[in-house]
C-alpha cells in the first residue's frame, strides 16, 4: 500500500524568499542574519517534515496499520505521500492523512508531450469530468497505452491532481494528472481514526455525472403505475439470469412507486447483436415490448433489415464510468449503488418503499 506525500518545497521556497528579500542598509549584517536566517529556515522545515511524519503514522496507525512503516516521502501522484512499509508495497496518503490509495504506481510508457500543469480541481468537481483541456492534455502524453482515446471516462476525485479513470469494459484505474504515473488502486477515505472503505462521495457524484449524460431517448422505461417514489436506473443483459429475475419483479416495483430506467448493457458475447435488434424497434412501445420477450422468454427480436443504426452502445460507452462489476447494476438516482441482492428486504428500504 502506498501513501501520497505533499510537497512542502514551495513553503520552504516562500518562507525563505521572504526572509532574504529584507535586506539592511549594513552588509556585514546582512549577511550574517541571512545566514542566520537560512538555517533556521532549514530547522523550521525539518521540523514541519518531522511533524507531518509523525501525524501520518499515528493516522494510520490507529486507522489500523500494524506493518513497519520505514520511511514516508512525496508520492509521484500529485497532493500525496508515499508510505512505504516493511515487505509490503506502499500506500498514498494525502497530507490531512484523509484519502488513501493502495496500490503500486506504474511509469506511463509514453512520451510526455505536454509538461504544463494544467489547472486543477476544486472541491465543487469532484466527481465531475475533466476538462476538455484536461482531457486533451491527458491523452496526449498516453499514446503508448493500449484502449485509450476520448471516449475514455476519467473524472475528478477528491485529490487535486490525481485523476479516476475506467475503461471502456468499466475497469477503473487512477493517474496523475500529467498522465504519467498510473494505478489500479482507489481512493479509501479515514475518518474518526477509522478506515471506512472507498470515497463513497466521489463514487456518488461521480455516478450521479454518468447517469445525467445517458441518452434518455436510448434508455428503456418501466414508468411508476402509482404515485412514483423512487427512480433507478438498471445496467442490463439480455442474457443474465439475474437480470432477468430482476425485469421479473418490475411489475411489482411499479406498483409500489419505483420507476425503472433500463440501460442497454452487454457483457455476454452474444448480447450486442441481440440488444441492438430490440433497441432498434422503432418506438417506446416496441421495444419494451421487445426487451418483455427477451428477458421474460428469452425470445430475441432480429434487428431489422433497415436499422443501421447502433443504439446500444453510445450509451454503454458512457456508462463505462458506473465502473459496472456485474449486472444488473442498481443505481438510485442520486447515484448510489445497490450492493446486496435484490431479492432481499433490504432493497425496498435502499428504494424508500414499503
Amino acid at each position: 500500500m502506498k501513501l501520497p506525500l505533499i510537497k512542502f518545497a514551495s513553503l520552504i521556497g516562500i518562507v525563505s524568499l521572504t526572509t532574504t528579500a529584507c535586506a539592511q542598509p549594513n552588509e556585514g549584517a546582512t549577511s550574517n542574519r541571512t545566514t542566520s536566517q537560512s538555517i533556521e529556515n532549514v530547522e523550521v522545515s525539518d521540523t514541519m517534515t518531522q511533524s507531518l511524519d509523525s501525524y501520518l503514522r499515528q493516522v494510520l496507525t490507529q486507522a489500523g496499520i500494524k506493518t513497519q512503516i520505514t520511511s514516508i516521502a512525496p508520492s509521484n501522484l500529485p497532493n500525496m505521500y508515499q508510505v512505504n512499509l516493511a515487505g509490503q508495497a506502499p500506500l498514498h496518503i494525502t497530507e490531512d492523512g484523509k484519502y488513501v490509495i493502495q496500490g503500486e504506481l506504474q511509469n506511463n510508457p509514453s512520451k510526455q508531450v505536454v509538461t504544463k500543469t494544467l489547472p486543477r480541481s476544486n472541491k465543487e468537481q469532484i466527481g465531475q469530468p475533466v476538462s476538455t483541456a484536461i482531457k486533451s492534455a491527458m491523452l496526449a502524453n498516453m499514446s503508448a497505452l493500449k484502449n485509450m482515446s476520448t471516449k475514455t471516462p476519467l473524472f475528478y476525485t477528491a485529490v487535486p491532481g490525481v485523476i479516476w479513470g475506467a475503461t471502456l469494459e468499466g475497469v477503473p484505474f487512477l493517474l496523475s494528472d500529467d498522465a504519467q504515473y498510473i494505478t489500479d488502486g482507489e481512493i479509501s477515505v479515514i475518518e474518526n481514526g477509522q478506515f471506512v472503505g472507498l470515497d463513497t462521495e466521489f463514487e456518488q457524484r461521480k455516478n450521479q455525472s454518468v447517469l445525467a449524460s445517458l441518452d434518455d431517448k436510448q434508455l428503456i422505461r418501466y414508468p411508476a403505475t402509482s404515485t412514483e417514489k423512487a427512480v433507478i436506473y438498471v445496467a442490463d443483459d439480455v442474457n443474465c439470469p439475474y437480470c432477468r429475475r430482476l425485469h421479473q419483479q418490475m411489475p411489482m416495483l411499479n406498483a409500489k412507486g419505483v420507476t425503472i430506467n433500463v440501460i442497454g448493457y452487454p457483457i455476454y458475447e452474444q448480447s450486442p447483436a441481440q440488444m441492438r435488434g430490440i433497441w432498434c424497434q422503432t418506438d417506446e412501445k416496441s421495444r419494451r415490448q421487445a426487451f418483455d420477450k427477451a428477458m421474460l422468454q428469452g425470445e430475441m427480436t432480429p434487428t431489422p433489415a433497415s436499422c443501421t443504426a447502433d443504439h446500444v452502445t453510445p450509451n454503454r460507452e458512457k456508462a463505462a464510468g458506473l465502473a459496472v462489476i456485474a449486472t444488473p447494476a442498481i443505481y438510485r438516482e442520486d447515484g448510489v449503488l445497490y450492493q446486496a441482492s435484490f431479492e432481499s428486504p433490504e432493497f425496498l428500504d435502499f428504494l424508500g418503499v414499503e
